[in-house]
């Protein structure tokens, strides 16, 4: 006999039953059919601006359970247009919860999750899946801290489970194309990066407020707050606004660089700098700079030279190169990044789009190399079929946390500018050995109650 089906597995409670009763078109044969056995229960941490599009994104599997601290969050996704009704009746099923922790401990049966939340309660709701067994999609940054990177990559490892960061650029035809081009040679070796980007696009550079609003009775805010410090609500930092602050966000380099570091980080197999330093506009105790300059210096790797990387953002730019055309656009209107090669340059935008080669002569000469990296089918689908499979997937935490503590290190370097000293740092010991006190900076002490 077939073994027992993760429907019935979950009908012990009352809120798996939601789940336990949605049967998607697809099970019930025909074509397209797919068994129950291939279909994964999914739980979605976390469900409106990237978190809607997560969902739906796994919604061609089965979605159990739904979580957000704010209802009002939870009933725009419900309402959300253009959801096909089939969709729509499985979200209305799935139960629903405030607390993560709450759901999985109730919820049984949960395959995978997805986390779409802000940075702050990254870590704290990936770990807890992932010692429970789960398989875990998460959004970008992978954490708020270095040492919550380093931790969920290794828990991952351990596990053996199938984990993916939410760079969506990573899976797209333009980051392959620039592997690809800089691995057959098409620009040379590659001593210098520059990365821009239009962010911040929320607030910056400011004190916190210090008013204390009435919370709405819709909004869990101590578990909102989570392993943060604990502070009133105000509207300032939800629901959009808490990347500009150090407690929950971090910054324009964590929300866009794994966007716009990603294509050169993986086609140069970048890895960890050596040294790191930034100056900026000023900032408050409570807030990142309105505009930041970050330089990363890498080592060579192996036949690989140095590499100088510098990030901006804000409004700043690097000096525009004589090789690009007057006129054209360097990247897009969400930054863009530039490679620059011993026989050419690359530029792309966001995400990796629209690779070029400078000059343009160069493009129209270049004659390209087969395309040796397999093609994704997008982020989610790719972690989805990555489980199924019992394969890694391009972007997993072992990848992604090790670029996220690249970005991170920006943020460090930010924080310490003051101290007028480069940065160096030590990876396998996690450690600054020139600057000890910027090492409280690579984790902070979690709220009682919290912990990894």
């Amino acid at each position: 006999m077939k073994s027992i089906s993760r429907r019935d597995f979950m009908g012990k409670t009352a809120a798996a039953a939601a789940g336990m009763m949605v049967v998607p078109r697809h099970v019930l044969g025909g074509k397209g059919y797919k068994a129950p056995s291939d279909t994964l229960n999914i739980a979605g941490v976390g469900v409106w601006g990237k978190g809607s599009s997560d969902i739906m994104s796994c919604s061609g599997e089965n979605i159990v359970a739904l979580c957000d601290v704010d209802d009002t969050m939870m009933a725009k996704f419900l309402e959300r247009e253009g959801t096909p009704p089939e969709k729509k009746a499985m979200f209305e099923k799935a139960a629903k919860f405030r607390d993560f922790r709450q759901m999985l401990d109730k919820v049984k049966g949960i395959d995978a999750i997805t986390v779409s939340t802000p940075d702050h309660t990254h870590a704290v709701i990936a770990m807890t899946a992932m010692k429970m067994g789960k398989h875990v999609f998460c959004q970008k940054p992978l954490t708020h801290t270095i040492k919550e990177a380093r931790a969920l990559a290794l828990e991952a490892k351990k596990r053996n489970l199938v984990t993916q960061m939410g760079n969506q650029g990573h899976a797209g035809e333009g980051s392959r194309l620039i592997n690809e081009w800089v691995w057959d040679g098409a620009i040379g070796g590659v001593r210098e990066v520059h990365i821009w980007t239009n962010r911040p696009i929320w607030p910056q550079g400011i004190d916190a407020p210090k008013e204390i609003p009435s919370c709405p009775s819709t909004l869990d805010w101590d578990t909102w707050i989570g392993p943060a410090p604990f502070r009133p609500y105000h509207p300032a930092y939800h629901p959009f606004a808490w990347r500009g602050w150090f407690d929950f966000g971090t910054g324009a380099v964590g929300d866009m660089g794994a966007h716009l570091i990603d294509p050169a980080f993986w086609a140069l197999k970048l890895g960890h700098p050596l040294t790191i330093q930034a100056s900026s506009t000023p900032y408050t105790k409570d807030s990142y700079p309105m505009a930041e300059m970050i330089t990363y210096n890498f080592p060579a790797r192996g036949s690989m030279p140095p590499v100088k990387l510098t990030w901006y953002d804000g409004g700043l730019m690097p000096p525009r190169p004589a090789q690009a055309a007057n006129g054209v656009m360097m990247g897009d209107e969400d930054g863009g990044c530039l490679l620059v090669g011993d026989k050419g340059m690359l530029v792309c935008g966001c995400y990796g789009a629209s690779p070029r080669l400078l000059p343009e002569k160069l493009m129209q000469d270049y004659v390209r190399p087969a395309k040796t990296i397999p093609r994704s089918p997008g982020i989610q689908q790719e972690w989805i079929d990555a489980i199924k499979a019992s394969k890694k997937s391009t972007t997993d935490f072992e990848y992604s946390g090790m670029l996220t503590e690249v970005m991170l290190l920006g943020n460090v370097a930010l924080r310490t500018a003051e101290a007028k000293t480069i940065l160096e740092w030590n990876p396998v010991k996690m450690e600054f050995p020139s600057l000890p006190e910027a090492n409280k900076l690579i984790h902070f002490e979690y709220r009682t109650g919290w912990s990894l």
